[in-house]
């Protein structure tokens, strides 16, 4: 059985652990009322791992380019293999058009993003609240698709686990 290699097991694992506490930070941060220093310091969490998983997804997607993930099992229907094959892309693409809303978005609203407290990213708008609900919107929509993108992501590794049992999912377990 072919198999991920470890940097690209790695960054799978760190980029998912990373994106499900960003979400749950997400969902914390938005149902706290007014604007608390708890309130701030969540979403100055929620916007690091976000620049993080941007990071990552940038070495990621390096890894990918020269490295070949392993072929699909012979025995998997080519239509399934379509499936795989674009809800990855649509993975990758959410997880660089995720980052890059939230950061336009923040930007829309006047507040830099300084990353870790001491690296201010570059500030590539100015502050515009007409441009600030669409981006709002963008960044929820975007995250919607990741989270139904990732039970289907889910979803497909258990069945080939428990219903096709072809060990496809032990391809990229650590």
């Amino acid at each position: 059985m072919d198999r991920y290699t470890k940097p690209a097991v790695l960054l799978h694992w760190l980029i998912a652990l990373l994106i499900i506490a960003a979400f749950a930070l997400g969902l914390t941060m938005v149902n706290i009322p007014g604007l608390t220093p708890t309130k701030l310091k969540y979403f100055s969490y929620h916007k690091w791992i976000g620049v993080t998983v941007l990071a990552l997804a940038c070495l990621r997607l390096l890894w990918r380019l020269t490295h070949k993930a392993p072929a699909y099992p012979s025995h998997m229907p080519a239509w399934q293999q379509a499936v795989a094959h674009w809800m990855h892309v649509v993975l990758y693409v959410l997880m660089f058009g995720i980052p890059v809303s939230g950061y336009f978005y923040s930007l829309s609203a006047g507040v830099p993003v300084v990353y870790l407290g001491l690296f201010p990213l570059p500030v590539l708008m100015a502050p515009n609240p007409e441009w600030k609900p669409l981006l709002k919107d963008i960044h929820y929509y975007l995250n919607m698709a990741l989270l139904a993108s990732f039970c289907l992501h889910v979803l497909a590794a258990l069945k080939h686990q428990f219903i096709d049992r072809d060990n496809l999912f032990k391809r990229i377990l650590p």
